[in-house]
């Protein structure tokens, strides 16, 4: 059934399964389909062929996973979708075309998909079969290995699928027993507990929270006219629609872009630029009219005006700024540029300056009244080592302020959703995330989006979340244990097949 018709035919339609399985699209069971389609693809004896039908896989998955990306960068984004397709390609080919394809392939795409996640320039871990899987059974798996182990899940999964459909009972007994044994250990796995102040768990560990999204168009770019706009709809929204009492206020990224109080408005601005003192002084008042912790995202220029921070900074209910976090894993070519010479040789909307990143070292949490509370902000929320700092650290909660302002259509502010709620699951956390322009969410331990705002509206969600401690498997071993696992199954698997052909009677050695 899964060779019927021609190979490219059925590397094209495995990618297409792959990519629908994806937000905003998001039927789940379709990546086991594309899958099974990759796996059986495998069986050509040639290492060409094998690498030329997985790339085939990759780009029919990846183009239109990441279109968004052509607003950004029409060059860029169809010399990411070929790196990607490269990195699959390899592992396509490194699959032996007998029955060890079974065993091999899972192990291949995982590392596979470990690169993308990690080079070049940090990474790029969008369009996951991690993402596809968060809302299905597999999801609770992510708290024992992270998405690694998600994704590997999925690729057997797709191995255990084909080999029902062509009536194997060996490979579909072990992959069941797999998956299995994957769905029980999640449910007995060690997770976090609610804090515990004073002996009383159950409403210490409650606090209220407001995400606030102030609205405004989509797929804009930052403009130093509309700064104060910027930040008057988010004091506004804040204003009119958080009932107090209220513990915790949670601004998006890069909503508070303020100018020196020296500058001077352009001639073209319809208001006067937001400056700097302005905008303190405003947030200051905001945070002791509410008697709340206000955490706002900042974008401005350093102290030695070479390059820019954004970060994540947090009013006390007296109104005085006492902690800071700067983010860590910056948007190569969005904030920072790698190669920048050659780079700007294609593109005239590079940033002028970069931005300083962060110390690695340092805990990804803000020190609050509330305790330390875990943060990830906008793109960091698709790495998975950033939440495990955030939480390794003892954040209680985890907040995601992020600006998807700029992006064309839908696609990477749903994977962005997804992939919070991944990070929900893998740490055990309610995830807070705030956006200007859509979507913002609050998201429970398990991964279920209690609410969420639609683009581009005026809207604050304030609901009930639960400050929790202690930590996941995920959290504690990281994607380590699973990436071992994979070598070492892909290495014994072509080892095997170097013993038996070396074994055959009559070679000579």
């Amino acid at each position: 059934m899964l060779t019927v018709g021609k190979p490219w035919i059925r590397g094209v339609l495995a990618g297409l399964l792959l990519a629908a399985s994806l937000p905003p699209w998001g039927f789940w069971p379709l990546s086991f389909v594309g899958m099974a389609l990759w796996v059986e693809l495998l069986t050509e004896s040639s290492y060409w062929r094998r690498a030329g039908l997985s790339a085939l896989v990759s780009v029919s998955w990846m183009a239109p996973a990441t279109i968004w990306m052509v607003d950004l960068t029409l060059v860029g984004w169809p010399l990411a979708v070929l790196g990607f397709a490269a990195m699959h390609a390899v592992a396509g080919a490194l699959v032996p075309p007998d029955g060890r394809r079974q065993t091999a392939f899972p192990a291949a795409f995982a590392l596979a998909e470990l690169l993308r996640w990690t080079w070049p320039f940090g990474g790029v871990p969008l369009a996951t079969m991690a993402m596809a899987q968060v809302s299905g059974p597999l999801a609770s798996a992510a708290r024992i290995g992270g998405p690694l182990l998600l994704t590997a899940l999925t690729a057997i999964g797709g191995v255990t699928l084909a080999a029902i459909l062509a009536a194997r009972l060996r490979p579909t007994a072990v992959g069941m027993g797999v998956l299995l044994v994957a769905l029980l250990a999640a449910i007995v796995a060690p997770g976090s507990e609610p804090i515990d102040v004073d002996g009383n768990p159950n409403e210490d560990a409650l606090i209220t929270v407001a995400a606030v999204q102030g609205g405004g168009p989509q797929n804009t770019r930052a403009d130093v006219c509309e700064q104060r706009a910027v930040f008057e709809r988010h004091l506004d929204t804040t204003l009119q629609q958080v009932s107090a009492p209220v513990d915790l206020v949670v601004w998006p990224e890069d909503v508070v872009h303020p100018s020196p109080d020296t500058a001077i408005t352009p001639a073209r601005c319809d208001q006067p630029l937001l400056a700097d003192s302005e905008a303190r002084a405003a947030l200051s008042k905001l945070a002791r009219d509410l008697d709340t912790v206000l955490i706002v995202g900042f974008f401005e220029r350093t102290a030695d005006r070479e390059a820019n921070r954004n970060y994540a900074a947090v009013y006390d209910p007296s109104g005085v700024p006492v902690d800071t976090y700067d983010k860590v894993q910056l948007v190569p070519f969005g904030e920072y540029v790698p190669l920048r010479s050659t780079a700007e040789r294609f593109s005239d909307e590079l940033p002028a300056r970069d931005v300083r990143p962060g110390s690695s070292d340092e805990p990804a949490v803000l020190e609050t009244p509330l305790g330390p509370l875990g943060v990830a902000i906008s793109w960091e929320i698709f790495f998975d080592h950033r939440a495990r700092s955030a939480v390794g650290d003892g954040g209680r909660v985890l907040l995601n302020p992020t600006n998807g302002s700029s992006y064309w259509l839908t696609v990477v502010q749903t994977q962005q959703i997804a992939s919070s709620r991944l990070r929900a699951i893998e740490t055990d956390r309610w995830v807070v995330q705030a956006a200007p322009t859509g979507f913002s969410a609050v998201i429970t331990p398990e991964g279920d989006v209690i609410e969420r705002t639609g683009i581009s509206e005026s809207r604050v969600i304030q609901t009930t979340v639960e400050l929790r401690r202690g930590d996941t498997l995920a959290v504690r071993l990281g994607a380590w244990p699973v990436a071992v696992a994979a070598a070492l199954t892909l290495s014994l698997a072509l080892g095997l097949g170097r013993v038996l052909t070396g074994s055959r009677p009559g070679r000579k050695l």
